[in-house]
């Protein structure tokens, strides 16, 4: 059984840098929430946790795992579970959520967040995997959606079928990368829409909203790379206020990870966002 945690608040957040630190405890417009790579902080001490430390005093936490590999074919790693489980105890998160995506075969690490193919072999072990990761933990995790670049023929259930279906076998939450559904539709000929429709949206505990490269293929077709390297893209930002007008206000995070700007520039980005979810409150309102 996992145990409650508190949920973040639900405004618009940013993901916290070193260069940051400082910024994020003293800027005038605070973002409602922060949010770090765990694989950061699996470290006993350290500037990191000294100033992690002090901006938790007074913002809420995120915990964002890239390294889990939940779709690996191999038993996850229990010792790396053992320091997310020492960082979640020391840090206590309003949320913790990790990738669809396998990064690791045997004692190799590669660096990256690789595709799956969707069958029901895959769909067994990832159910496994959340299912080690939440007892664990204690916590309800968040399991993300990708950013895809091809189809695998191995695959029999369409993305968001195979996240419906981990979603109601382990009572996982749904992390919606809006910026991942973008990039994965352009890239696949799909319709954002009708993946949104399909998708376990009640489940949704957290957004992130980030930028994306352009980019062509060997056939001179657009292809979008998912590179967290500059500002969120017209077209993520109407899909996703298609998303909060039908959820209602939903935590929300700016990513920035690669040539990140100064921290003006992603509240800027964060402003955006909590425009259109007050928009959308004021909606929703009886």
């Amino acid at each position: 059984m996992t145990r409650p945690r508190s949920a973040l608040p639900a405004g618009c957040g940013v993901g916290l840098k070193p260069q940051h630190y400082r910024d994020a405890l003293e800027a005038r417009a605070a973002p409602s929430f922060v949010e770090v790579h765990a694989e950061n902080y699996m470290v006993d001490g350290g500037p990191f946790h000294h100033w992690l430390g002090r901006v938790r005093e007074c913002r809420a936490l995120s915990l964002h795992g890239v390294g889990l590999s939940i779709g690996g074919e191999e038993p996850l790693d229990e010792a790396h579970l053992a320091r997310l489980a020492a960082l979640i105890e020391r840090y206590e998160p309003a949320a913790f959520s990790e990738h669809l995506a396998w990064s690791s075969h045997g004692d190799v690490f590669l660096n990256d967040l690789l595709p799956l193919a969707y069958d029901a072999g895959a769909l067994a072990r990832v159910c496994d995997h959340v299912d080690r990761v939440q007892a664990r933990l204690g916590c309800r995790m968040l399991l993300e959606n990708p950013a895809t670049y091809l189809e695998l023929e191995a695959s029999t259930l369409a993305e968001a079928q195979f996240l419906g279906e981990v979603v109601a076998r382990t009572g996982c939450g749904l992390l919606l990368d809006v910026n991942n559904v973008h990039v994965g539709c352009v890239n696949r000929d799909g319709d954002a829409h009708e993946y949104l429709e399909a998708l376990p949206l009640h489940a949704v505990g957290e957004i992130h909203l980030a930028g994306f490269a352009r980019e062509l293929d060997a056939a001179g077709a657009p292809l979008l790379i998912d590179d967290h390297g500059s500002a969120v893209d017209d077209a993520v930002w109407m899909l996703y206020r298609s998303v909060v007008e039908r959820l209602g206000p939903c935590p929300t995070l700016i990513e920035w990870d690669n040539d990140v700007p100064e921290f003006e520039a992603l509240l800027a980005e964060a402003g955006r966002a909590q425009a259109i979810l007050a928009a959308c409150s004021r909606k929703v309102r009886p």
